[in-house]
């Protein structure tokens, strides 16, 4: 059934151009020429943040940090070794994706090390790229408190996957 849901959608699409006389290929070509406009004024934020990620991992001192936190963390439920995929998650999706990949294959799939991680992972946003992202298109200057509270929230869900991960 689902396999059938993306050609239902693009033949359901087409059919309502047609009936509303939309000329589908010049609604395409404007679409087009919007993103790249888009992609102009978003590309040197999300750059910043790719350049960002990478000295922090690079340079170690996403390392340092880890073990710093490894022990307040361990109170709050969430094992030590997966603290450097709590600092990451809400920077880099690939990194995220990538750590998780190396938890997984270290600890095994069915751990207890393994089933936190992947919940979360699964279960956070790249926090500074989104808001790299809307935030620039938006041209918004202060960000007041958009970014401590996403962190604490993002926090709090890390949190109580670890501790549901511990129940089931």
């Amino acid at each position: 059934m689902t396999a059938y849901l993306l050609p239902v959608i693009l033949i359901g699409n087409l059919v309502y151009a047609i009936i509303k006389k939309v000329n589908v290929y010049d609604c395409f070509l404007d679409g087009a020429k919007e993103s790249l406009s888009l992609v102009k004024s978003i590309f040197p934020y999300v750059a910043v943040i790719f350049i960002c990620i990478e000295l922090f991992r690079a340079s170690g001192l996403s390392a340092i940090v880890s073990g710093w936190l490894s022990y307040p963390l361990r109170f709050l439920g969430i094992p030590p070794e997966i603290t450097e995929l709590v600092l990451l998650v809400p920077l880099s999706g690939n990194g995220t994706i990538a750590l998780l990949e190396s938890i997984i294959t270290e600890y095994g799939v069915d751990s207890y090390i393994a089933r936190c991680a992947a919940a979360i992972a699964g279960a956070s946003e790249t926090i500074f790229y989104v808001s790299a992202v809307y935030f620039s298109k938006c041209k918004v200057k202060r960000l007041r408190y958009a970014i401590p509270v996403s962190l604490f929230g993002s926090f709090c869900g890390m949190v109580i996957a670890c501790a549901l991960c511990r129940v089931m």
